[in-house]
């Protein structure tokens, strides 16, 4: 049971956030210089991939759904993984394995301790795989398998067209960045360290006045604009012409060069200023390319993806009056339960039904097997056959004259 919610989670956070673990996969690329030789896209596409087997194998050995493969696959699975985490934690290519994701960072000695303690533990059950308690009949593991592939990948897609529904980096929604990037400048550890807003055209480090503006704040994040998305344009123009109406600071955060920057104002005739920020950063600040931030007094209210950006029927007055200018009420617990109620909630019903209809055909195979209850049986229905036969075989009461038959 522990190695199946290990590798649920793992496999969850992953799906949640497939753009990271593409993020970690070119990592580990860059430190064996093939980064040049795998396309974006299957770097994605393998990430999505991972998460659902992970994903996979955990809801089989959780419901002990075809013990001797998903034991198996899992064995070799540990196998691979736990010799690559002792090279990354004897090399240190990457800062973390990316195990799970940006929920739980471990360093890489954790991970590598981590994997021996699960392949022990794969070890033990692909030895003793039938001893794995069955919570779902082979006749309906079919329902689960089948459900939980096309909710892991629904959940991955659905954080690649519009942005992760749990977000577990430093800038969340309701993160203050004003307080955090203060305490870096104080020698603090930071998560913020990197973060930094400089203007392009003076080179004018300006991030301590935009985040000590007082009001909102809107900022354009794009890690490149060579490979920014551009099916949104007009979209992101109003924005910005919105903000120029109401008097909001509008900046667009890019890791491009000066060639990169003035491509896109060609192609897209932004008149929106240019700030260049730390690459990384900028794909930790949200999982989209471009993206929209606004900020108040500092802190992250709002994060939308060039898939969902407000139009001109959300923005009819000023911000201070509309529903985006403010916080979000929806809590990580409701996020939480939501995602139970369409996942776990179904698969609690089904193994319930499924549970109470083996126990319904243990019962009558007990019914059938056991002589001394079947020959009770028979009497039983002997007996009301035998009253049946009587029932049939008395004579029907005769009819006596009533009081009301008339005499000659």
């Amino acid at each position: 049971m522990v190695l199946a919610i290990v590798l649920i989670f793992s496999g969850f956070v992953k799906a949640v956030d497939p753009m990271g673990t593409q993020y970690k996969l070119y990592d580990y690329l860059t430190a064996l210089h093939l980064q040049m030789l795998t396309p974006d896209f299957l770097l994605l596409g393998a990430s999505v991939i991972l998460s659902a087997i992970e994903f996979g194998l955990g809801i089989c050995l959780f419901f002990g759904i075809r013990k001797t493969m998903s034991t198996t696959l899992t064995l070799i699975m540990m196998l691979i993984m736990t010799p690559l985490t002792l090279w990354v934690a004897w090399a240190d290519p990457v800062s973390d394995c990316g195990c799970f994701g940006d929920a739980i960072v471990l360093t890489n000695w954790e991970s590598f301790g981590k994997n021996v303690i699960l392949l022990l533990m794969a070890i033990i059950v692909r030895r003793w795989p039938h001893d794995i308690v069955r919570f779902i009949s082979t006749s309906s593991q079919w329902i689960a398998t089948n459900y939980s592939a096309i909710f892991i990948i629904a959940i991955s897609g659905w954080s690649l067209y519009d942005l992760p529904y749990l977000d577990f980096r430093p800038y969340h929604i309701g993160t203050d960045l004003k307080t955090g990037w203060q305490e870096m400048m104080e020698g603090k550890e930071s998560p913020y360290a990197e973060f930094f807003i400089q203007r392009t055209d003076d080179g004018e480090d300006i991030t301590d006045s935009l985040l000590s503006n007082k009001g909102y704040l809107f900022l354009l994040v794009a890690p490149h604009v060579e490979k920014a998305d551009d099916s949104q344009l007009d979209l992101i123009n109003q924005m910005y012409e919105y903000a120029e109406d109401h008097e909001y600071p509008f900046y667009a955060l890019t890791a491009s060069g000066e060639k990169g920057i003035e491509r896109w104002r060609d192609m897209t005739g932004a008149e929106y200023p240019f700030c260049q920020t730390d690459e990384t950063t900028l794909k930790t600040i949200i999982r989209s390319n471009p993206g929209l931030l606004l900020l108040k007094d500092g802190v992250i209210i709002r994060k939308w993806s060039h898939n969902n950006l407000p139009d001109e029927y959300e923005l009819t007055d000023r911000l201070e009056k509309l529903k985006i200018g403010k916080m979000p009420q929806e809590s990580i617990t409701e996020k939480i339960l939501i995602i139970a109620l369409w996942y776990l909630l179904p698969l609690l019903l089904l193994t319930i039904a499924d549970r109470l209809w083996a126990w319904t055909k243990w019962v009558r195979r007990k019914e059938q097997s056991n002589k001394i209850y079947q020959l009770f049986k028979k009497k039983t229905e002997n007996e009301k056959e035998n009253r049946s036969r009587q029932l049939e075989d008395e004579p029907e009461p005769a009819r006596g004259s009533g009081s009301g038959q008339g005499t000659e």
